[in-house]
């Protein structure tokens, strides 16, 4: 039986987005199920399946797993061969590190900037602490090319769950028109160019829900 993952809206929902990608973008057989969210229902339907109260979640094996790092590594347990995390053990350390990172911090870029698909060419204002965390994923993403980009295009050459965990931050920076510096634009344009990615933009497109909260911008 596969997985199912259950998840919000594609236009919005961030935290599903990541752990969609997981699963599309390394291979993995699953069903979806979307909830859409701030709905009347929505509260209600999720309860079915987490306490939590939040997406997305993965249903295996009669499980409810919730929490995209709480996905992520059960994926990479579940599934070893499709190295969900770098084989080496430095570099594992160091996708980890920056997964745990995105996963806690840049409460400014997700309030400032919410993910937004659809909008496209809105643009926010630029505070003093949005510009520090955007410069510090632009050191990330430039850090990891300087030490993995002879194994590929993807963060650590290969396509892992660090790719998952920042793949919602190349859709923010695309909405809001952040121009990247060259040394980040190529990482973006690998993500959003494949197959995976444009499969869930189009899906995004089709949506017609609109959460006021996440319409940021002008």
């Amino acid at each position: 039986m596969n997985p199912t993952l259950i998840i919000g809206n594609k236009n919005y929902s961030s935290w599903s987005l990541r752990a969609w990608l997981m699963l599309r973008q390394s291979g993995i057989d699953f069903d979806e199920l979307r909830i859409a969210l701030d709905e009347e229902d929505t509260r209600a339907r999720i309860a079915e399946y987490t306490d939590a109260g939040r997406v997305p979640v993965l249903i295996l094996d009669g499980q409810a797993i919730w929490d995209t790092l709480a996905i992520a590594e059960t994926l990479a347990e579940r599934w070893p061969d499709k190295q969900l995390w770098p084989a080496d053990v430095a570099a594992r350390a160091h996708a980890r590190c920056i997964s745990a990172e995105m996963h806690a911090g840049f409460e400014v870029l997700r309030n400032s900037m919410p993910m937004n698909c659809r909008a496209m060419g809105r643009k926010v204002s630029l505070s003093d602490a949005l510009t520090a965390e955007i410069d510090r994923i632009y050191a990330i993403w430039k850090d990891c090319h300087k030490h993995y980009s002879a194994a590929g295009d993807w963060l650590f050459g290969q396509f892992s769950i660090a790719d998952a965990m920042y793949a919602p931050v190349v859709l923010r920076l695309r909405t809001y028109g952040i121009n990247l510096p060259e040394s980040a634009s190529a990482y973006a344009n690998r993500l959003l160019e494949s197959a995976a990615m444009q499969e869930w933009l189009a899906a995004a497109e089709t949506e017609t829900e609109v959460i006021d909260n996440d319409e940021a911008g002008k």
